[in-house]
């Protein structure tokens, strides 16, 4: 079992939160974070405006925390209270987020595993003071405090701040020591020399199995400088911030009912906790939601045929060479019997019938054997477009992995297929049900949001994202007659380069149409706020007020060009337009 001072606190570095493979909860979930009391007492820096997704209160506040990366000249990369990448002085106090390897949560001692609404597991793991009391608990423990009347655990966090048990739960007492007046979770606002109790809690991590790591949910506390001195030379092992993560943090994460067992009681503990694990999870399975491209590497990995299914436009040959992105690609609607099987050939000089391997499996093969450790995808794409004679000899290929009787597939490569749904081809042809059970079926379905991020990452024009948020999605797709242009995800993607090549919005309805074209044109051009009226000041409350939300999207839009110098004052004014603009705001900006 590992407990809380085995353990190996680190920092998620610049390339996890801002890379272009970032993990999956900073991915799913942005890279805000919010920051509980003791570490804003502690000298966390806290937003007063910015919240995380969902939560508007004081507890969803967020602020800046530290990464491990070097940002150059010396300089330590953090997370600002908006989710973006700024630098800080190395020798800097900061907020962390702290992180931890782990390859199996059930051997995580005293961690309760919950399923969380955004996916992730959710594991509480370790105490610390985290939420201010309740004005009249706080009040109760002050009076309790003066009496000398409540009970100590014997436990200290950082050497600074005892724990009291009161009432069933743990508190620890300090005493408000900032320059600054700071309003915490409590709803009050705090000024020096309060008297202020902080609840201890479990603390909450989520747990991101593709990278191995439990991801505290906030800013849990505020270390000392990152380094003693003002420079910092990318070494996180070295650093002030690490030495206090694996010291006084880590100590101050046993809870102290384990800290108070006699060495019998704590290994009939471990037992009970081992017996508990097994009970919770007795197959050791993973549980929580699955994306589908979770599932179509799933069976890839398992070595089963997977096929995707979805109208045409969604997306299902990019979601396959995310994962093998030299796939090789074999459109079976034009496929014939010699491009897919193979062929034989006479051999004038020895009278005999040589066999030639197709094309496509010469190169699979090739790439199978330069890569022996590694994947290699074989993509029979349009398969239910094709003539049923082409569609048996796919058959053969998946069922045998064998191409035409003779040559073996490596065993390291895999298959995957795809075809449009019956209702979305008229060339469409019904496959036979031996082959349809021969496969793992996905359905692939691109929801407005998960266009909106893919968009985001892609850099697709502001004006396309701006619309396509503002018409929450209703503009992303359209019918298709046969006749006249529609609208999908793949030509507002045709659209995007149209648009920043020409920068005229009219030439759209060459790809989506004349009457959602018209639509776009129409939003582009609205009377808005501009950057240079928002940078002098030239607005009035009233103008603000008399946006329609149209103008709003519009007008957010606009701002998001801004220079990184003017970044405050915008993002100022932003968020008077609201939440959802901000939001919007935000994501134009981090694709720039």
């Amino acid at each position: 079992m590992n407990t809380a001072n085995e353990i190996s606190y680190s920092l998620l570095s610049a390339e996890q939160v801002f890379g272009e493979e970032a993990v999956r909860v900073i991915r799913s979930l942005g890279a805000r974070c919010a920051v509980s009391d003791y570490a804003i007492l502690s000298g966390a820096d806290v937003s007063e405006g910015e919240h995380t997704e969902g939560d508007s209160s004081e507890r969803g506040r967020t602020g800046r925390w530290a990464l491990q990366s070097m940002a150059g000249g010396g300089d330590v990369c953090v997370v600002n209270a908006a989710g973006e990448r700024r630098v800080s002085y190395a020798n800097a106090g900061e907020g962390m987020r702290p992180v931890l390897r782990c390859e199996d949560l059930s051997r995580l001692e005293a961690a309760e595993i919950r399923e969380d609404i955004s996916g992730f597991s959710e594991v509480r793991f370790g105490e610390y003071p985290q939420y201010a009391a309740d004005r009249e608990t706080a009040r109760q423990l002050e009076s309790e405090y003066a009496a000398g009347s409540l009970r100590k655990t014997g436990k200290w966090y950082e050497a600074e701040h005892e724990e009291y048990v009161f009432r069933g739960g743990k508190y620890i007492r300090l005493v408000y020591a900032l320059p600054k007046l700071r309003l915490l979770s409590d709803g009050r606002v705090h000024k020096k020399d309060d008297c202020l109790w902080l609840r201890v809690e479990p603390v909450r991590w989520l747990y991101d199995e593709g990278a191995q790591l439990l991801i505290s949910r906030t800013v849990v506390t505020c270390g000392p400088g990152f380094t003693s001195s003002n420079y910092y030379d990318g070494v996180f092992e070295n650093t002030a911030a690490c030495h206090f993560l694996n010291t006084a943090f880590a100590e101050g994460l046993i809870p102290s009912r384990i800290r108070e067992m006699t060495a019998e009681e704590r290994k009939q503990y471990e037992e009970e906790m081992k017996e508990t694990a097994k009970k919770r999870n007795p197959y050791g399975l993973t549980f929580g939601q699955v994306t589908e491209e979770d599932i179509i590497r799933g069976a890839i990995e398992s070595d089963i045929a997977v096929f995707l299914h979805g109208p045409s436009s969604e997306g299902k040959s990019a979601r396959v060479k995310q994962i093998d992105p030299t796939c090789e690609i074999i459109y079976l609607r034009n496929a014939t019997p010699d491009s897919l099987n193979g062929r034989s050939v006479y051999n004038q000089s020895t009278g005999e019938m040589i066999d030639i391997p197709p094309t496509w499996y010469k190169k699979v093969k090739a790439k199978c054997e330069q890569e022996p450790d590694k994947f290699h995808v074989v993509f029979f794409d349009e398969i239910n477009n094709a003539l049923p004679s082409i569609q048996g000899m796919a058959f053969n290929i998946v069922l045998d992995r064998e191409v035409n009787g003779l040559w073996k597939l490596p065993p390291n490569a895999r298959v995957v297929a795809a075809g449009n749904d019956m209702q979305d081809s008229l060339a469409a042809n019904q496959i036979a049900a031996p082959f349809f059970n021969r496969f793992a079926h996905v359905y692939i379905e691109t929801t407005t949001e998960k266009w909106l991020q893919w968009a985001r990452d892609h850099q697709i024009h502001p004006a396309i994202y701006s619309f396509i948020a503002y018409k929450k999605g209703e503009s992303l797709r359209s019918k298709y007659d046969g006749v006249r242009p529609n609208a999908d995800p793949r030509k507002w993607e045709m659209a995007s380069k149209m648009l920043y090549a020409t920068g005229r919005p009219e030439m759209l309805r060459a790809l989506i149409g004349e009457e959602i074209t018209d639509e776009f044109v129409q939003f582009c051009s609205q009377p808005v706020i501009t950057l240079d009226k928002v940078m002098k000041g030239e607005y009035t409350e009233e103008e603000i007020r008399a946006l329609n939300t149209s103008e709003r999207y519009a007008t957010t839009m606009g701002l998001s060009q801004a220079e990184e110098e003017q970044l405050e004052t915008v993002r100022r004014f932003v968020r008077n337009l609201g939440a959802e603009f901000l939001a919007v705001f935000d994501t134009l900006r981090s694709s720039r």
